[in-house]
């Protein structure tokens, strides 16, 4: 058993740090993900076994213990099934991993990966009108140092569709401000890399922002002159949407986050006529199903297009009866033979 115990910590190890960062290729923040699943459930395991994580086997992360698990995580910790799937996936992928190392392990490896995933609804996926973003654009006070960098990083966010996280590691020479058009470098998940053109008016709003620092700096910096976080982004966004919901009350019934302006990014190309080919490669989706997503939500293109087979009854001109014909024809037959 000593050495079961040896192999869920050279597992683990293994893992994370050869196989995600280095075989795979991925980047830290999913490492970051697949470490709280893990944490998650060896905490669990622990308690269930009434022994430290230090201590667990293999053995102990049984095809049972998973599922109570799981039920743990929606009942228990209010996770949603999303986030349910998303724990049991990284959990699937660590099992699958020490079964294609050691042949000993299949059996187990089967028995957690026969899991399966929990069907969910998908999300609604919000995003704002041209008005409800004028209005987020206008929030920010840009007579303000603060207030400036805001709407920079507000405008850029717009312009360019980014993630959270991809904007919170861009440095200034990820900038490409000469170039015809001017870009930037931006890399995504997979650590794939694109180019996305910016506006004039991004790059006259950046301009500023960046006069006198090293290019290998941070693009966005927070109020201590520090590096961005995602989670400082999410409350700067969740911080100007609300003080916009002051003249457009529309946007108080959204729950509007960075990831919705990036949503909102592919709605208005896709109603500008951008093919879903160029906006896929816009928002740096590896598949183009995670693309058609958009194309699926939007009720106003859905009418606008029915609209251009909509059938029309053609209007044909109706005999006009007198009022009471019928009786007025038989009337005039008893009529007649009275008259005979």
């Amino acid at each position: 058993m000593s050495a079961d115990r040896e192999l869920i910590d050279q597992w683990v190890r293994r893992f994370l740090k050869d196989h995600i960062l280095w075989e795979r290729n991925l980047s830290k923040n999913t490492q970051k993900g697949y470490r709280d699943s893990l944490h998650l459930l060896f905490s669990f395991v622990s308690d269930q076994c009434r022994r430290p994580i230090d201590s667990l086997a293999l053995e102990d992360i049984t095809k049972e213990r998973l599922k109570l698990f799981l039920q743990h995580l929606e009942k228990e910790r209010g996770c949603s099934i999303a986030t349910r799937n998303q724990r049991l996936a990284a959990i699937r992928a660590w099992a699958r991993f020490i079964g294609s190392n050691n042949s000993e392990y299949l059996v187990w490896c089967n028995d957690i990966r026969g899991i399966p995933f929990k069907k969910a609804e998908l999300p609604q996926r919000e995003y704002m009108t041209k008005q409800e973003t004028d209005a987020l654009l206008s929030a920010p006070d840009r007579d303000t140092d603060q207030g400036r960098r805001d709407y920079a990083l507000l405008l850029f966010m717009y312009n360019t569709g980014a993630r959270a996280d991809e904007i919170a590691s861009l440095t200034i020479d990820s900038l490409r401000m000469n170039d015809s058009p001017p870009c930037v470098r931006l890399l995504g998940k997979g650590r794939k890399v694109r180019m996305c053109p910016l506006w004039s008016l991004t790059i006259d709003t950046l301009t500023p922002l960046i006069a006198g620092r090293a290019s290998h700096e941070r693009l966005f910096l927070n109020r201590c002159r520090q590096p961005i976080t995602r989670f400082g982004i999410f409350s700067l966004v969740r911080r100007h949407v609300s003080k916009a919901s002051e003249s457009t009350p529309s946007l108080s019934s959204k729950r509007i986050s960075p990831h919705s302006i990036r949503h909102t990014t592919a709605m208005h190309l896709l109603k500008a006529g951008i093919d879903i080919n160029t906006i896929r490669d816009w928002l740096g989706h590896v598949s183009v199903d995670t693309t058609n997503i958009y194309t699926e939500i939007d009720l106003e293109m859905k009418a606008k297009a029915l609209s251009h087979c909509e059938i029309f009854e053609k209007t044909r001109p109706r005999k006009q009866w007198r009022k009471n014909g019928v009786l007025q024809f038989l009337k005039s037959i008893g009529r007649r033979e009275v008259g005979m």
